[in-house]
């Protein structure tokens, strides 16, 4: 079985994470959300409350096989100041999946870690991809590198990464499971 770690931050996109968080598990992967926020409930971008597994100092990131950064303006400037977040990202960077979306990608981008190679974002954050290559498109796979331009494209994000993650098969069950027509 897969894991994968989801950071969640306040501010974030609810549906960023949350859709990406369903797919995975329906999927067969094993998911802990870790919040940054050094408390384990935090508040989405329209105000929801949500409880993550654990905090993100405490998960463990050893047995992780990607870790995934959710988007939206204010969260993704909580995910870009933690260090713990900073650490991660340049360890999984090395042979291990980072997935990221909407906003988030620049979370990458600061690190250095798009540098020539293809990534999509939301297009309020472009400036802030110094060094990648935009695709512009609803996402985009660069060796270890997932990234999502934004919520709209959450469904194909979360299916893409289970796809990389748990194979076609597994895929394809959790879209008749949910009743999924769009090609991915």
């Amino acid at each position: 079985m897969k894991k994968v770690i989801v950071f969640m931050a306040d501010g974030m996109e609810m549906c960023e994470c949350l859709i990406v968080v369903d797919l995975l598990r329906r999927a067969g992967t094993e998911v802990t959300t870790a919040s940054v926020m050094g408390r384990t409930e935090v508040k989405s971008s329209h105000g929801v409350m949500i409880s993550a597994d654990v905090l993100a100092e405490d998960a463990d990131y050893e047995s992780a096989d990607m870790i995934i950064l959710p988007g939206g303006t204010v969260g993704t400037a909580h995910l870009a100041s933690s260090e713990v977040v900073k650490e991660q990202c340049l360890i999984f960077s090395r042979d291990k999946y980072i997935a990221a979306i909407c906003a988030a990608p620049t979370v990458l981008a600061g690190l250095g870690l798009l540098e020539n190679r293809r990534a999509t974002c939301h297009p309020g954050v472009e400036e802030n991809m110094a060094g990648a290559l935009l695709t512009h498109s609803g996402i985009s796979v660069d060796h270890n590198i997932i990234t999502g331009r934004a919520l709209g494209a959450s469904f194909d994000f979360g299916l893409r990464i289970a796809e990389i993650l748990e194979g076609p098969d597994a895929v394809h069950k959790v879209r008749q499971g949910i009743c999924y027509e769009k090609q991915v």
